[in-house]
């Protein structure tokens, strides 16, 4: 399975001010093709912060878009999504999938949500497992669109693929909140690296797009 991240930050990495304000950073065009590789891949995933922040729909909004949405993932270990949040209460008309630690809930199974219970590492979700476990699904591909610790999980475990990264022409200091939340490594020769294949400006905005090396 393909993984890739997508980042919308600062020109210092970050996704949000302090208090969590994040709408907008980028500019509409970004949004635009943010929307663009939404439809191109089978998934989306975040981490059931970004769920309760932000209340996503996490589906392709493009006028004139006739076709599928991706299935909707949340990696939420311990079942805190809101019995209230969209992506619950779409959950009937758009694949929405929870990756949890925890077992069975009606309450999620009954509004037509698919529940996966996988191992846990430190507390949380078990990011491997939670891709081992979409690949058996059928899923070939998955985009990560948030938050900070979910970015770093796959990073660390060298799960991401690709990196389009889209960067505002703003700074919002060491307060905000990082696009890949802290993670340690022994050594520089240890830090997952990618080669950038593009650039582009998109308005006051740049879209930088990377692979792994």
């Amino acid at each position: 399975m393909r993984v890739t991240l997508k980042l919308a930050t600062s020109l210092d990495g970050k996704i949000a001010t302090a208090s969590g304000e994040s709408q907008w950073i980028t500019g509409e065009a970004a949004r635009q093709e943010a929307h663009r590789l939404r439809a191109i891949h089978a998934a989306i995933l975040v981490g059931v912060e970004t769920v309760i922040a932000d209340d996503p729909e996490l589906t392709v909004r493009l006028a004139g878009y006739v076709g599928g949405q991706p299935m909707r993932v949340v990696l939420d270990s311990r079942l805190r999504i809101p019995p209230d949040a969209r992506l619950v209460a779409t959950a009937e008309r758009v694949p929405t999938t929870v990756i949890s630690t925890q077992g069975s809930n009606k309450r999620l199974t009954d509004a037509g949500v698919r529940l996966i219970q996988v191992s846990e590492t430190e507390g949380r979700v078990d990011v491997l497992a939670a891709v081992r476990a979409l690949e058996g699904s059928g899923v070939v591909s998955v985009m990560i669109e948030g938050g900070g610790q979910v970015a770093a999980s796959f990073v660390s475990r060298g799960l991401v693929d690709a990196i389009e990264w889209f960067r505002a022409p703003m700074v919002l200091g060491d307060e905000g909140r990082p696009a890949v939340a802290a993670f340690v490594l022994k050594d520089l020769a240890a830090a997952p690296r990618y080669h950038r294949t593009e650039v582009q400006s998109l308005g006051e905005d740049l879209w930088e797009r990377y692979e792994k090396v």
